[in-house]
């Protein structure tokens, strides 16, 4: 048995909050082409800097998008000769304008192929200058080598050397936890009060010197009747990692309303929630609303007074009688 009493709470109720990456902290690494992952060049946990390379991949595309280019640019090369005598043929008044006007809109055309092959090799990972030296008849390429778009650590590593990807296939995932959130699960029935919270400071059980703030709400319930409120992590990220369960206190306005019970007195019927309240003839099953839930205790409204004393032991078997299923409560 427990008898109610009033408590005051003035730092908020406990709720449990997931640790997440902020927004636009975690990059994905994708193969720019067909192939086979030739060498790993990172491993997982490690920092990488922005424009690190993280592996090489074989592909037998990447020599078609160069011997375009080459093909391109010596068309474009000839077509822009072609242009510069007709010009001069032109002004000398040996042929007509429209020779000209031909020559132009062929230079045209080749140029915009040109352009469109280096545009294909760059989405590849090759740099401007090693474009060029294709573009002038040199070398090819027989790898291409993908980089980290931004610094991090190397999260979630997917594929092994030798192992065959098509294009934009997941290579790898690179978070960068100097930025984190909380995905706060906060009770429906908390959902009149819930928006007042934003901008309130957010308290991690356990992590001195760990805050965070409250910044929105989201705008769906799960089938647990849980709504998410998101906040952001001000102080103390690198104690938390992504992932991470954990206990935070939340300032609700008129955050010492409701009793906090032992977990054990709540039972379910459905989607509602009841204890067991002790009267003069027996124990009655009392609807209450979750408020928020911790540990081995929660905190419930619903209509109880102080001084009234709830089942704490043999919860079951009330409820059992409640439903019918065995003797007289």
């Amino acid at each position: 048995m427990q008898r109610l009493e009033k408590s005051s709470d003035t730092s908020g109720q406990t709720y449990s909050a997931r640790v997440v990456l902020a927004p636009g902290q975690e990059q994905i690494a994708s193969a720019p082409l067909a192939g086979v992952v030739d060498q790993l060049l990172v491993a997982e946990n490690d920092a990488v800097k922005a424009g690190q390379p993280l592996m090489r991949l074989i592909s037998p595309e990447l020599g078609e998008l160069q011997l375009k280019l080459m093909e391109v640019s010596s068309s474009s090369r000839l077509s822009q000769k072609a242009l510069q005598r007709e010009r001069q043929l032109f002004s000398e008044g040996i042929i007509p304008e429209r020779r000209v006007q031909e020559a132009e809109a062929t230079a045209a055309q080749d140029a915009a192929r040109k352009r469109q092959a280096e545009a294909a090799l760059r989405l590849a990972g090759l740099d401007n200058a090693r474009i060029r030296s294709i573009a002038d008849g040199g070398s090819v390429e027989t790898s291409v080598t993908v980089r980290a778009k931004g610094a991090g650590l190397v999260a979630d590593l997917s594929v092994k050397p030798g192992q065959r990807v098509q294009q934009a296939d997941l290579l790898m995932r690179i978070a960068n936890p100097s930025k984190l959130g909380l995905d706060i699960q906060i009770p429906s029935a908390r959902t009149a009060q819930v928006a007042t919270v934003k901008g309130s400071a957010i308290t991690v059980v356990g992590r001195d010197g760990v805050q965070g703030e409250a910044l929105s709400v989201g705008p769906t319930v799960s089938d647990n009747q849980i709504l998410v409120l998101k906040a952001v992590v001000t102080k103390g990220a690198e104690q938390l990692r992504p992932g991470e369960i954990l206990q935070v206190q939340v300032p609700f306005s008129g955050g010492s309303e409701g009793w906090t019970v032992p977990l054990q007195s709540v039972v379910r019927q459905g989607d509602k929630a009841y204890v067991f309240v002790r009267t003069e003839k027996g124990f009655v099953a009392t609807p209450v609303s979750v408020l928020a839930s911790a540990g081995q205790t929660m905190r419930v409204t619903g209509g109880l007074q102080a001084g009234q004393e709830i089942a704490t032991a043999s919860v079951i078997a009330l409820k059992a009688a409640w439903q019918g299923k065995g003797g007289s409560n």
